[in-house]
């Protein structure tokens, strides 16, 4: 069982109010050495974001065709939304109210939804950037094609 994944983070206060609206709530925080850092629990596990000293751009995993290493973390929202496309403009509308008096910006979608065969499931799938431009995929189960 995968206990957590791990977000290094420019700015551990933004991150936080971003996962926050994505359904995350604050589990515990502590210090990493000198850093700040937290776990994070929602959407069925968990996360760890620590912040960064000195932080450099991260690189663009979602553009970027030959960048190797993390790629993105994968929410099942099966369980949580009937549709896809509703859920997430109901998350677009909620982003961009908090962007008006908090400190996150307007949710940015890096792939709108879309239907996709894996195997013998077919899932709708979008992604979206966090705060600090890492993809989060969002998928949900639609079916199983008949064999």
């Amino acid at each position: 069982m995968l206990h957590h994944a791990s977000i290094r983070t420019a700015d551990i206060f933004r991150a936080i109010a971003f996962y926050e609206l994505l359904g995350f709530t604050v589990s515990d925080r502590f210090t990493a050495g000198v850093t700040l850092a937290c776990w994070m629990e929602g959407l069925g596990g968990r996360i760890e974001l620590l912040q960064v000293p000195q932080p450099r751009p991260a690189a663009d995993a979602f553009g970027d065709e030959h960048y190797t290493g993390y790629y993105h973390l994968s929410f099942d929202l099966t369980q949580v939304a009937d549709d896809l496309p509703i859920w997430l403009e109901a998350l677009q509308t909620k982003f961009n109210e908090a962007a008006q008096s908090e400190q996150v910006a307007p949710l940015q979608v890096l792939l709108q939804p879309q239907q996709q065969m894996i195997g013998d499931r077919i899932y709708e799938v979008a992604f979206i950037a966090d705060s600090d431009g890492l993809p989060l995929e969002l998928i949900r189960l639609i079916g199983i094609r008949a064999t």
